[in-house]
């Protein structure tokens, strides 16, 4: 897999320009009170499909030759990636196909569902969700969009960053949720050449930090899938990211 860079981001906002949402970036008095600190707050939970994950998904499928994409597309997904893919498909025109767990929020699965996507069940403690994935693709000459671990994905989710700088300027400190780790490698990308006083925390929850793992390992480190309310949260493994 060839790394993205800062290019191929800014080639992906481009792409995304009148089809992506720019959120807003919010700020609170009252909060960088209490931390003695301005705080600027990226609202991609505005985001089309509720997440960032649109901006990584839609540039995947827009970036697929025309006789690849017209095959349609594969993912495997709890819920965001899902959702997002499942509207880039729709948007595209081409079928999608989804493997979720069988234990998806209802709502999640009822939104890929009805971005026109077809769902395939799968129990995420015991089988593999992206051979699942791949067979499927296989067997129907579609493309596989990973929700995380794609450099067009990658290069999509790093727009979000792009954007909060072009707003705020340099900034001492920069949080990122790091669950596969599409979002923060889009970051690290964006922020190093931009900014690159910058630093960049990845935040992971402590029952599913294969992120700080692999880091201290110097390589992907798999972990048992967290058991967790939080569903986003269950990766088993993260992204190779530029951080590592």
């Amino acid at each position: 897999m060839e790394e993205p860079t800062l290019d191929d981001i800014r080639a992906a906002a481009a792409r995304l320009a009148g089809v992506a949402h720019r959120t807003p970036v919010l700020s609170s008095r009252r909060v960088d009170e209490a931390v003695g600190a301005s705080l600027f707050f990226k609202c991609e939970n505005f985001q089309r499909a509720g997440a960032f994950k649109f901006r990584g998904a839609y540039n995947a499928v827009a970036s697929l030759p025309d006789d690849v994409r017209s095959r349609g597309v594969v993912t495997f997904s709890s819920g965001n990636h899902a959702q997002a893919l499942a509207l880039a498909a729709r948007l595209h025109g081409v079928p999608a196909t989804i493997v979720m767990p069988s234990d998806a929020p209802a709502a999640k699965r009822a939104a890929t569902e009805g971005y026109g996507a077809r769902v395939v069940e799968y129990d995420r403690y015991t089988q593999d969700r992206a051979a699942i994935a791949r067979d499927l693709a296989e067997s129907a000459g579609a493309a596989v969009v990973p929700p995380f671990d794609h450099p067009a994905v990658m290069a999509g989710q790093g727009t979000a960053a792009l954007e909060l700088l072009e707003e705020t300027g340099p900034l001492d400190l920069l949080f990122c949720p790091l669950g596969g780790g599409g979002l923060l490698s889009g970051t690290l990308l964006a922020v190093h050449g931009t900014s690159p006083s910058t630093r960049v925390y990845g935040v992971e929850p402590t029952a599913g930090d294969d992120g700080r793992r692999s880091l201290v390992a110097g390589r992907i480190v798999t972990i048992e899938t967290p058991r967790t309310i939080a569903d986003g949260a269950q990766t088993p493994r993260s992204a190779h990211s530029p951080s590592q």
